[in-house]
């Protein structure tokens, strides 16, 4: 899967030397470690289903819906927007959705719940 960044993130995104910096070191091998997972994804849908295996990819709701969730160290979460150049247009099947996903923006790394 590709991955894109922006700004200040994608400066920690990209050396494990500024991530661990800003982050940590603890945060630093976990953000590192999803990376490699995502970039190593064919598409989203490796993470199926929801809210499965460690990482519990999920889509939020509420204010940061279509924004994706995966967790890094508690409380914290990786956040992403999906770059959707050939989306389904039916959005019923969810599962085909993600696979439609083969690139992303990380957007943030925060406690969505605080």
């Amino acid at each position: 899967m590709e991955i894109g960044a922006k700004g200040k993130l994608k400066a920690a995104l990209e050396s494990e030397a500024a991530c661990q910096k800003q982050y940590g070191r603890d945060m630093m091998k976990k953000i590192m470690l999803r990376l490699s997972e995502l970039r190593a994804a064919v598409s989203l849908a490796d993470f199926w289903p929801p809210m499965s295996g460690p990482e519990r990819c999920h889509e939020l709701k509420g204010e940061l819906a279509g924004t994706f969730s995966i967790d890094l160290k508690q409380p914290y979460r990786l956040l992403f927007v999906p770059i959707e150049e050939n989306a389904p247009k039916d959005r019923s099947d969810e599962q085909k959705r993600w696979a439609s996903i083969t690139k992303i923006e990380i957007v943030a790394i925060e406690d969505t719940h605080g």
